[in-house]
Protein backbone atom coordinates (compact mmCIF):
# COMPACT_ATOMS: atom_id res chain seq x y z
CA UNK A 1 0.00 0.00 0.00
CA UNK A 2 1.42 3.73 -0.28
CA UNK A 3 0.97 5.93 2.49
CA UNK A 4 -0.65 9.20 1.57
CA UNK A 5 0.67 12.13 3.38
CA UNK A 6 -1.46 15.15 4.56
CA UNK A 7 0.05 18.96 3.95
CA UNK A 8 1.82 18.75 7.59
CA UNK A 9 2.97 15.37 7.34
CA UNK A 10 4.92 16.74 4.45
CA UNK A 11 6.10 19.68 6.42
CA UNK A 12 7.65 17.24 9.16
CA UNK A 13 9.19 15.28 5.89
CA UNK A 14 10.65 18.75 4.85
CA UNK A 15 12.38 19.17 8.20
CA UNK A 16 13.89 15.48 8.31
CA UNK A 17 15.21 16.19 4.60
CA UNK A 18 16.78 19.94 5.24
CA UNK A 19 18.76 17.91 8.49
CA UNK A 20 19.85 15.23 5.24
CA UNK A 21 20.94 18.36 3.32
CA UNK A 22 23.35 19.54 6.26
CA UNK A 23 24.61 16.19 6.46
CA UNK A 24 25.18 16.11 2.21
CA UNK A 25 26.83 19.50 2.94
CA UNK A 26 29.21 18.84 6.02
CA UNK A 27 30.03 15.12 4.58
CA UNK A 28 30.87 16.95 0.82
CA UNK A 29 33.36 19.32 2.50
CA UNK A 30 35.03 16.30 4.00
CA UNK A 31 35.62 14.06 1.43
CA UNK A 32 39.23 14.89 1.23
CA UNK A 33 42.30 13.06 0.77
CA UNK A 34 43.86 11.33 3.36
CA UNK A 35 39.96 11.64 5.43
CA UNK A 36 38.73 7.86 6.30
CA UNK A 37 35.27 6.91 5.42
CA UNK A 38 34.58 6.31 9.06
CA UNK A 39 35.86 10.53 9.43
CA UNK A 40 32.81 10.80 7.10
CA UNK A 41 29.94 9.04 9.06
CA UNK A 42 31.36 10.89 12.15
CA UNK A 43 30.65 13.76 10.65
CA UNK A 44 27.22 12.79 9.74
CA UNK A 45 26.55 11.80 13.68
CA UNK A 46 27.30 15.05 14.72
CA UNK A 47 25.01 16.54 11.90
CA UNK A 48 22.53 14.55 13.46
CA UNK A 49 22.70 15.62 16.75
CA UNK A 50 23.08 19.00 16.57
CA UNK A 51 19.86 18.97 14.70
CA UNK A 52 18.38 16.65 17.21
CA UNK A 53 17.51 13.94 15.06
CA UNK A 54 17.68 10.36 14.55
CA UNK A 55 19.55 8.14 12.09
CA UNK A 56 17.58 5.89 9.86
CA UNK A 57 20.29 4.46 8.66
CA UNK A 58 22.14 3.06 11.87
CA UNK A 59 20.64 -0.53 13.01
CA UNK A 60 18.38 -0.95 9.87
CA UNK A 61 18.71 -4.46 9.60
CA UNK A 62 21.74 -4.54 11.11
CA UNK A 63 23.18 -1.71 9.17
CA UNK A 64 26.71 -0.59 11.59
CA UNK A 65 26.68 3.11 10.23
CA UNK A 66 25.11 6.46 10.18
CA UNK A 67 25.70 6.92 6.32
CA UNK A 68 26.69 4.63 3.21
CA UNK A 69 29.95 5.58 1.58
CA UNK A 70 30.33 4.22 -1.82
CA UNK A 71 33.99 4.09 -2.83
CA UNK A 72 34.72 4.23 -6.87
CA UNK A 73 33.45 0.56 -8.31
CA UNK A 74 30.98 0.11 -5.30
CA UNK A 75 27.42 1.15 -6.43
CA UNK A 76 25.90 1.16 -3.05
CA UNK A 77 25.72 0.50 0.82
CA UNK A 78 29.27 0.77 1.31
CA UNK A 79 30.17 0.93 5.13
CA UNK A 80 32.28 3.27 6.72
CA UNK A 81 35.51 2.37 7.95
CA UNK A 82 39.19 3.60 9.58
CA UNK A 83 41.05 1.18 6.74
CA UNK A 84 39.33 3.31 3.61
CA UNK A 85 41.09 6.16 3.44
CA UNK A 86 40.09 8.69 0.10
CA UNK A 87 43.10 9.32 -2.25
CA UNK A 88 43.71 11.63 -5.29
CA UNK A 89 41.17 10.84 -7.83
CA UNK A 90 38.62 8.83 -6.29
CA UNK A 91 34.72 9.44 -6.63
CA UNK A 92 32.71 8.66 -3.50
CA UNK A 93 28.51 8.32 -3.20
CA UNK A 94 27.78 9.19 0.23
CA UNK A 95 24.05 8.01 0.85
CA UNK A 96 22.33 9.32 3.80
CA UNK A 97 19.27 9.90 5.80
CA UNK A 98 17.47 11.24 9.32
CA UNK A 99 14.46 11.23 11.21
CA UNK A 100 12.04 14.17 12.93
CA UNK A 101 9.28 13.10 14.79
CA UNK A 102 9.18 9.73 12.83
CA UNK A 103 9.13 10.93 9.37
CA UNK A 104 12.31 10.00 7.02
CA UNK A 105 14.96 11.73 4.83
CA UNK A 106 16.66 10.29 2.49
CA UNK A 107 19.23 11.50 0.00
CA UNK A 108 22.37 10.62 -2.04
CA UNK A 109 25.14 12.69 -4.22
CA UNK A 110 28.49 11.55 -5.85
CA UNK A 111 31.35 13.53 -5.16
CA UNK A 112 34.79 13.82 -6.36
CA UNK A 113 38.18 13.69 -4.08
CA UNK A 114 40.85 15.68 -5.09
CA UNK A 115 41.97 16.03 -8.62
CA UNK A 116 43.07 14.59 -11.55
CA UNK A 117 39.97 12.66 -12.24
CA UNK A 118 38.83 11.57 -15.70
CA UNK A 119 36.67 13.51 -17.47
CA UNK A 120 34.16 10.57 -18.29
CA UNK A 121 33.71 10.45 -14.54
CA UNK A 122 32.55 14.05 -14.25
CA UNK A 123 30.36 12.78 -17.16
CA UNK A 124 28.95 9.43 -15.51
CA UNK A 125 27.87 12.02 -12.31
CA UNK A 126 26.38 14.53 -14.59
CA UNK A 127 24.05 12.02 -16.38
CA UNK A 128 23.22 10.13 -13.15
CA UNK A 129 22.55 13.42 -11.31
CA UNK A 130 20.43 14.94 -14.59
CA UNK A 131 18.49 11.87 -14.49
CA UNK A 132 17.63 12.02 -11.60
CA UNK A 133 16.25 15.78 -11.92
CA UNK A 134 13.97 14.72 -15.62
CA UNK A 135 12.71 12.06 -13.09
CA UNK A 136 11.81 14.46 -10.37
CA UNK A 137 10.03 16.58 -13.29
CA UNK A 138 7.96 13.65 -13.56
CA UNK A 139 6.28 13.54 -10.32
CA UNK A 140 2.92 15.68 -11.47
CA UNK A 141 -0.17 14.61 -10.94
CA UNK A 142 -1.94 12.36 -13.68
CA UNK A 143 1.15 10.63 -13.95
CA UNK A 144 2.13 6.68 -13.25
CA UNK A 145 5.31 5.52 -11.48
CA UNK A 146 6.76 4.30 -15.17
CA UNK A 147 6.54 8.04 -16.12
CA UNK A 148 9.32 8.62 -13.80
CA UNK A 149 11.78 5.59 -14.73
CA UNK A 150 10.90 6.63 -18.56
CA UNK A 151 12.14 9.57 -17.73
CA UNK A 152 15.51 8.70 -16.09
CA UNK A 153 16.05 5.76 -18.42
CA UNK A 154 15.29 8.02 -21.37
CA UNK A 155 17.73 10.64 -20.57
CA UNK A 156 20.23 8.22 -19.67
CA UNK A 157 19.90 6.93 -23.46
CA UNK A 158 20.04 10.07 -24.77
CA UNK A 159 23.03 10.72 -24.01
CA UNK A 160 26.49 10.25 -25.74
CA UNK A 161 28.05 7.10 -24.81
CA UNK A 162 31.47 6.79 -22.87
CA UNK A 163 33.88 5.43 -24.28
CA UNK A 164 33.02 1.65 -22.56
CA UNK A 165 30.23 2.11 -25.08
CA UNK A 166 27.26 2.28 -22.97
CA UNK A 167 25.98 3.48 -19.56
CA UNK A 168 25.23 0.81 -17.24
CA UNK A 169 21.20 0.79 -15.28
CA UNK A 170 21.88 -0.68 -12.14
CA UNK A 171 19.08 -2.91 -12.07
CA UNK A 172 19.21 -4.66 -8.70
CA UNK A 173 18.45 -1.63 -6.64
CA UNK A 174 16.03 1.69 -7.22
CA UNK A 175 14.29 4.06 -5.48
CA UNK A 176 11.42 3.88 -2.86
CA UNK A 177 8.64 4.91 -1.44
CA UNK A 178 9.14 7.35 1.93
CA UNK A 179 7.54 8.33 4.91
CA UNK A 180 7.01 6.84 8.54
CA UNK A 181 9.67 4.25 7.19
CA UNK A 182 12.68 4.56 4.72
CA UNK A 183 12.12 2.16 2.66
CA UNK A 184 8.29 2.00 1.76
CA UNK A 185 6.22 1.08 -1.04
CA UNK A 186 6.32 1.78 -4.44
CA UNK A 187 9.93 0.40 -5.55
CA UNK A 188 10.57 2.69 -8.16
CA UNK A 189 12.67 1.30 -11.20
CA UNK A 190 15.13 3.44 -12.98
CA UNK A 191 14.45 2.09 -16.17
CA UNK A 192 10.87 0.94 -18.07
CA UNK A 193 10.20 -2.87 -17.29
CA UNK A 194 7.00 -4.25 -18.92
CA UNK A 195 6.63 -6.88 -16.54
CA UNK A 196 6.12 -4.65 -13.68
CA UNK A 197 3.43 -2.30 -15.39
CA UNK A 198 2.58 1.77 -15.20
CA UNK A 199 2.09 1.76 -11.31
CA UNK A 200 0.27 3.39 -8.87
CA UNK A 201 -1.06 6.90 -10.49
CA UNK A 202 0.74 10.46 -8.44
CA UNK A 203 -1.94 12.47 -6.24
CA UNK A 204 -1.26 14.85 -4.13
CA UNK A 205 0.80 13.55 -1.29
CA UNK A 206 2.77 11.11 -2.61
CA UNK A 207 6.13 10.76 -1.32
CA UNK A 208 8.99 8.95 -3.18
CA UNK A 209 12.86 8.41 -3.40
CA UNK A 210 13.93 9.17 -6.42
CA UNK A 211 17.38 7.46 -6.76
CA UNK A 212 19.34 6.72 -10.33
CA UNK A 213 22.16 4.40 -9.74
CA UNK A 214 24.71 4.36 -13.25
CA UNK A 215 28.44 2.64 -13.97
CA UNK A 216 30.55 3.13 -17.02
CA UNK A 217 29.73 -0.37 -17.85
CA UNK A 218 27.57 -3.14 -16.70
CA UNK A 219 24.12 -3.14 -14.81
CA UNK A 220 24.89 -6.09 -12.88
CA UNK A 221 25.95 -6.11 -9.71
CA UNK A 222 27.06 -8.54 -6.80
CA UNK A 223 27.11 -8.36 -3.13
CA UNK A 224 30.55 -8.75 -0.70
CA UNK A 225 30.68 -11.10 2.20
CA UNK A 226 29.69 -8.22 4.58
CA UNK A 227 26.36 -8.21 3.16
CA UNK A 228 25.96 -4.93 2.23
CA UNK A 229 28.62 -3.27 0.18
CA UNK A 230 27.41 -4.03 -3.72
CA UNK A 231 30.30 -3.88 -6.32
CA UNK A 232 29.91 -3.62 -9.90
CA UNK A 233 30.56 -7.33 -11.97
CA UNK A 234 33.43 -5.55 -14.14
CA UNK A 235 34.70 -3.56 -12.12
CA UNK A 236 33.43 -0.15 -13.61
CA UNK A 237 32.90 2.98 -11.47
CA UNK A 238 29.40 3.97 -10.57
CA UNK A 239 27.50 7.28 -9.30
CA UNK A 240 24.78 7.70 -6.86
CA UNK A 241 22.24 10.44 -6.59
CA UNK A 242 18.91 10.66 -4.76
CA UNK A 243 16.60 13.65 -3.64
CA UNK A 244 13.23 12.41 -1.29
CA UNK A 245 10.24 14.68 -3.46
CA UNK A 246 6.58 14.85 -2.20
CA UNK A 247 3.65 15.84 -4.60
CA UNK A 248 1.41 18.07 -2.77
CA UNK A 249 -1.32 20.36 -4.63
CA UNK A 250 0.68 22.73 -6.07
CA UNK A 251 3.42 20.19 -7.76
CA UNK A 252 6.12 19.08 -6.23
CA UNK A 253 8.22 19.58 -3.46
CA UNK A 254 12.47 18.24 -3.12
CA UNK A 255 12.31 17.67 0.72
CA UNK A 256 16.21 17.00 0.70
CA UNK A 257 17.41 20.21 -1.26
CA UNK A 258 17.61 23.38 0.61
CA UNK A 259 15.83 25.39 -1.88
CA UNK A 260 13.27 22.60 -2.33
CA UNK A 261 14.39 22.24 -5.63
CA UNK A 262 13.03 25.44 -6.90
CA UNK A 263 16.05 26.34 -8.96
CA UNK A 264 17.06 22.99 -10.66
CA UNK A 265 13.17 22.30 -11.64
CA UNK A 266 12.87 26.01 -12.99
CA UNK A 267 15.15 25.23 -15.50
CA UNK A 268 13.05 22.15 -16.79
CA UNK A 269 10.06 24.32 -16.72
CA UNK A 270 8.59 23.01 -13.17
CA UNK A 271 7.27 25.27 -10.35
CA UNK A 272 7.98 23.54 -7.16
CA UNK A 273 5.30 23.77 -3.97
CA UNK A 274 5.86 26.57 -1.78
CA UNK A 275 8.35 25.24 0.91
CA UNK A 276 6.01 24.76 3.88
CA UNK A 277 8.69 25.70 6.57
CA UNK A 278 9.37 28.92 4.94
Amino acid sequence: MVEIKTPEQIAKMREAGLVVAAIHEATRAAAVPGASTKDLDDVARKVIADHGAKSNFLGYGGFPATICTSVNDIVVHGIPDRETVLKDGDIISIDAGAIVDGWHGDAAFTAFVGTGHDPELYELSRVTEESMWAGIAAVRKGHRLVDISKAIEGYIRRQPRPASGKYGIIEDYGGHGIGTQMHMDPHLLNYVSKKRGKGPRLVSGFCIAIEPMVSLGTAKTHVLADDWTVKTDDGTWSSHWEHSVALTEEGPLVLTAVDGGKAKLAELGVETAPDPLA
